[in-house]
């Protein structure tokens, strides 16, 4: 189980102590409701409360979280951890791999890796990851160990991205064009009217006019939202057979999370993660004579 310590800030004295759980710490109504049933399970300066009992500026409250349950099984797939603490998880993601478990693909996950892990090391918890990535891009991702650590993290991690893209890029841009669910699909997506903000920024490192290397940062989170905007813009990415026509340079799509910085909600710490281009990017840079 684990045991949080939060204070009650000035804007929030007279609170009720179940608001705050829910509104400040992050926590569902039926993690409060579990709380509730524990003698120790929410406390004010050491002393128990009920979810209607009124908090002051300045008191400290101590939450004990039941045990985590996890909903899926583990499995036993190596993991290449970058960066780990009591509430924090950051994963280099190696391309082929899903996250997450899917209706007829019964292929492990990182999902179910991670699970195998918490297990291992003796505190079986859910996967809680706050960023995606597609199967078959690389990279870091961040999960978070327990409910208010998934909430806290809301707004606090910024990510870059390399990107192999097709076409002679020069200087930088920003892509601002809303993206929507592509008509007749179900996952790809496409700009147009209708669809949601979506704002991608993009830099080219270097170019041999057939392809070009990028640094790319996200201000929105879209699904895809690299690919579509890099194939509207009429440079997909190597590789990416859904949004261009590539096959012959990647066996993927050419795009990797190479950069994080998270403002620890913990803790009054910035991490600066990093994760180096993956072989495959590697060598399609080198085979062009790229000095990276």
């Amino acid at each position: 189980m684990d045991t949080l310590h939060f204070t009650v800030l000035p804007e929030d004295d007279g609170i009720t102590m179940g608001t705050f759980l829910r509104k400040r710490c992050g926590l569902s109504s039926r993690v409060v409701v579990s709380l509730k049933r524990q003698p120790e399970g929410m406390l004010a300066d050491g002393v128990r409360l009920r979810t209607i009992d009124s908090l002051s500026a300045g008191q400290i409250v101590t939450v004990t979280l039941p045990t985590d349950v996890p909903k899926i099984e583990g499995a036993d797939i190596p993991l290449d951890i970058v960066y780990e603490d009591e509430h924090l998880l950051v994963i280099n993601k190696p391309a082929y791999l899903a996250v997450h478990p899917s209706a007829g693909k019964p292929e492990p996950t990182l999902a179910n890796a991670v699970v195998a892990y918490f297990e291992k090391t003796g505190t079986p918890r859910s996967f809680r990851p706050t960023n995606r990535l597609d199967r078959n891009t690389s990279g870091l991702l961040l999960a978070a160990k327990h409910q208010p650590a998934a909430f806290a993290l809301n707004g606090r991690v910024r990510k870059e991205y390399r990107a192999i893209a097709l076409g002679e890029l020069h200087g930088s841009g920003t892509i601002n064009e809303p993206l929507r669910v592509k008509e007749g699909c179900t996952i790809t997506r496409e700009v147009g009217e209708g669809g949601k903000p979506s704002i991608t920024h993009w830099e080219c490192l270097q170019t041999d006019g057939e392809i070009s290397y990028l640094r790319i940062v996200l201000e929105t989170g879209r699904t895809h939202q690299i690919r579509a905007h890099l194939s509207w813009l009429g440079h997909p990415l190597a590789g990416d057979t859904m949004y261009g026509t590539d096959e012959t340079l990647m066996p993927r799509h050419a795009l990797h999370c190479c950069r994080m910085e998270i403002d620890h909600p913990f803790c009054d710490e910035t991490l600066v993660l990093e994760a180096p281009l993956p072989t495959d990017m590697q060598e399609l840079l080198d085979s062009r004579g790229f000095g990276m």
